[in-house]
């Protein structure tokens, strides 16, 4: 008769964490279609001036500012005149203060989620120190 030995057991949990991320690191694989696997073709997106749920939201390339061509690869996006600072992926989706951690496609998507989040309170500009 076979024992249950703790060492045995070690390699048990050892071999279902493995088994555990390799289908977590598929499953990302098949979850991810609607990212973009490569930098967007064009560099810069189109400029874009809108009003979404009561708020303008507008977008396009910066030139100079606090934070022109840091982050955002020189985009600028403004919610009511505010800027949201945004910063582009090296897999060209793009992520701001508001909308960290979850990336989108482009910018204009990225200020409708904003404006979504903030749920009427206005945008707080960000202090750099």
């Amino acid at each position: 008769m076979s024992s249950f030995t703790r060492r045995r057991a070690l390699g048990v949990a050892a071999g279902a964490a493995g088994v555990a991320a390799g289908l977590a690191v598929a499953g990302s694989a098949v979850a991810a279609p609607d990212r973009p696997a490569t930098p967007a073709a064009d560099p810069v997106p189109a400029s874009f001036d809108e009003v979404y749920q009561g708020r303008r939201i507008q977008g396009g390339p910066s030139h100079g500012g606090h934070h022109g061509g840091h982050h955002g690869g020189g985009y600028s996006v403004t919610i009511d005149g505010e800027e949201l600072h945004v910063m582009q992926n090296a897999d060209g989706t793009w992520i701001s203060v508001i909308n960290h951690y979850e990336p989108v496609a482009t910018p204009r998507v990225l200020a409708r989620a904003a404006v979504r989040e903030l749920q009427g309170a206005p945008l707080v500009p960000l202090t750099v120190g």
